[in-house]
């Protein structure tokens, strides 16, 4: 059996398991590569170079994912951004611009972890109320917090950019640094579209009730609900009279990632360093917070490392290379150099049948070979498949944090679909081309 076919296969079976949902994406992309190379002929101390060879391109990747998600959690529990989040959320009342704003704002503020969950835990309670209250559509509200969040995903510590670093092999803050103006201007577009969706939707508002007052409760009413919610949401971990410090270490450490002066991992390992004695003295309140975010660091970390054992197989063997030939063979050759653009401005649709590990770990590599054979450098097919998919990451029913904000909404997935997918799908294409246009691809 040639090198190319057991290689389809391989990703074949890799994707269909990450799909199907039914094995975490760690037993997707241990076994079945080891499986394939043990076909190709390769024996188990080769299979144990490809490992170490892998692991060792992503271990940096790893390192930073742990410390990162922990640090932003901290920073989450201390209360560092809830300031922001409740002026922003008073501001609104009443207007229904302002309150398409600030959602996409708020958002943005929220998803700095890097976790689509905790985004949507923050956001959704948060503004949900309001919405019923102005009568406002619920699914514009997941719209702009999914578009918002997405957006913010393009950040170091969240999922896609370490994925594609690990497979590229390179530093992921060299690789973030680049997409700083996609990501400003994907945010600004974001407003945009929250200002003419919530014009939009003040219109549906008054033809549906006669007028905003008659939709809307009175502002004593709201801010009396809101102060109530306050009280029984209080955060047991905020440090209010920390603020500042907290918000100067973030601010550092923010500093020091995009100077690159230290690795990024160890710009997180210092960081949380310094935020856990500050924000609690006693050991075991230190060691309870770690505990509490220990899952998504390590659930993250230990994904990057089992693609690394993936990566490395199907580099090692020549799988990729083999595969990358034969597509090129029988593949038209005016589409080639085009190919990483046309699958990114199919990224959002993409993410609805791919997991975000089938996408990155599976279709990428390949991609990223044929499109080398073109000429087409490998960081090119990366920032084209990560702005073009990156949008869609919450709209995606593949996506876990999707369900968990549907569930907090009382939403359908459904109706979502059909409600957010053009707008998301269109940003995802203009982001592609200002990338183009600018050279970035």
């Amino acid at each position: 059996m040639s090198l190319s076919l057991i290689g389809f296969i391989t990703i074949i079976v890799i994707t269909a398991l990450l799909i199907s949902g039914k094995v975490t994406p760690i037993v997707a992309m241990v076994l079945p590569p080891i499986l394939g190379a043990l076909i190709a002929g390769f024996g188990y101390s080769e299979i144990g170079g490809f490992f170490e060879s892998g692991v060792s391109s992503v271990i940096n990747v790893a390192i930073m994912f742990i410390f990162a998600i922990i640090f932003f959690g901290i920073m989450q529990d201390v209360g560092l951004f809830d300031p922001i989040i409740n002026k922003l959320v008073s501001l609104s009342h009443g207007s229904i611009i302002t309150v398409t704003v600030g959602t996409v704002v708020v958002a943005a503020i929220a998803q700095l972890d890097g976790s689509g969950a905790s985004t949507f835990l923050i956001t959704i309670p948060a503004l949900l109320p309001l919405y019923k209250r102005l009568k406002m559509n619920p699914y514009l509200l997941l719209l702009l917090i999914a578009g918002s969040a997405s957006i913010m995903n393009m950040l170091p510590w969240a999922g896609p950019l370490g994925r594609v670093a690990s497979v590229l092999e390179m530093g992921v803050t060299e690789l973030w640094k680049p997409l700083i103006p996609i990501q400003i201007f994907g945010m600004v577009l974001m407003l945009v579209l929250a200002v003419f969706l919530g014009m939009r939707e003040k219109r549906r508002i008054v033809k549906a009730y006669g007028s905003l007052e008659a939709a809307a409760a009175l502002e004593a009413e709201v801010e009396e609900k809101d102060e109530k919610y306050a009280l029984e949401m209080a955060n047991p971990h905020a440090r209010p009279k920390l603020l500042w410090i907290n918000a100067l270490l973030a601010l550092l450490v923010l500093g020091v990632l995009v100077s690159g002066i230290i690795p990024a991992g160890l710009a997180f390992m210092i960081g949380v360093s310094i935020a856990l004695p500050i924000n609690f003295r006693e050991v075991k309140d230190q060691m309870e917070r770690l505990r509490a975010h220990a899952p998504n660091a390590l659930t993250m970390a230990s994904i990057i490392l089992a693609a690394g054992l993936f990566l490395g197989i199907l580099n090692g063997t020549g799988m990729l290379e083999a595969i990358a030939n034969d597509v090129v063979k029988v593949m038209p050759t005016a589409i080639g150099p085009f190919l990483h653009i046309i699958v990114g401005m199919l990224g959002v649709p993409f993410d609805l049948v791919l997991s975000t590990d089938a996408y990155y770990f599976a279709l990428f590599p390949v991609v990223d070979q044929i499109a080398a054979t073109y000429g087409v450098a490998s960081i090119s097919t990366g920032y084209a498949m990560i702005i073009g998919n990156i949008v869609g990451t919450f709209v995606s029913p593949l996506a876990p944090a999707v369900w968990l904000a549907l569930g907090l909404a009382g939403l359908e997935m459904g109706r979502h679909l059909r409600y957010s997918l053009f707008w998301m799908w269109g940003l995802s294409v203009v982001l592609v081309l200002t990338a183009v246009l600018i050279s970035l691809i």
